[in-house]
């Protein structure tokens, strides 16, 4: 089968290509774990990031909003010295900020769903792209995302990073018309 070119590198990749990436997602829990996912590759490969995941869904109470916004100055210490975890300060602080603002986000709009999907008009962007080099690293609509988030207070959401979080929660198509992938989710 023909995948696109960067999940071919580990059976970690090849798995979250093949089930995940790019499939459109409107569970809020979900698309919290995966913006925070995204922030906390920064810097990092995305590879890294799978690799922790597990461990991020047990050291943050499997992306449960309200309970990360309370976390104590102890808890965010004690997460420092998790080794399941990306053990960044600014990212771990940047966590519960996060889950705050998700909050607010969430009373606001009725659903983070409801208020992060309206930057696409509710449906995903269908890209037609024929290799990895045409895919952008962000796009006007992830450069008023970010700037939105930003606005809002939160950490870790620079264009980059919400084009990422788009492609893999299926606001944007980016499977390469040749991968086995592109036509199922784009169905």
């Amino acid at each position: 089968m023909k995948r696109c070119d960067w999940a071919v590198n580990n059976p970690l990749e090849t798995h979250y290509h093949d089930e995940e990436w790019g499939v459109p997602i409107h569970d809020d829990r979900l698309l919290f774990e995966l913006l925070i996912l995204e922030g906390a590759q920064a810097g990092l490969s995305w590879a890294t990031i799978l690799k922790k995941r597990e461990g991020y869904l047990k050291a943050f109470d499997h992306f449960d909003a309200r309970k990360i916004a309370r976390y104590s100055e102890a808890k965010k210490e004690k997460l420092l010295q998790n080794p399941g975890i990306v053990r960044n300060r600014l990212k771990v602080n940047a966590t519960v900020v996060n889950a705050q603002c998700f909050l607010a986000v969430q009373k606001e709009f009725g659903s983070f769903d409801a208020y992060i999907w309206s930057f696409v008009d509710g449906k995903p962007i269908q890209n037609k792209w024929k290799k990895m080099s045409d895919v952008p690293a962000s796009t006007p609509v992830s450069e008023a995302m970010s700037k939105d988030l930003k606005k809002r207070g939160f950490k870790f959401v620079g264009s980059t990073i919400c084009y990422a979080f788009m492609q893999a929660t299926g606001m944007v198509n980016d499977h390469l018309t040749s991968c086995f992938r592109y036509s199922k989710v784009g169905r």
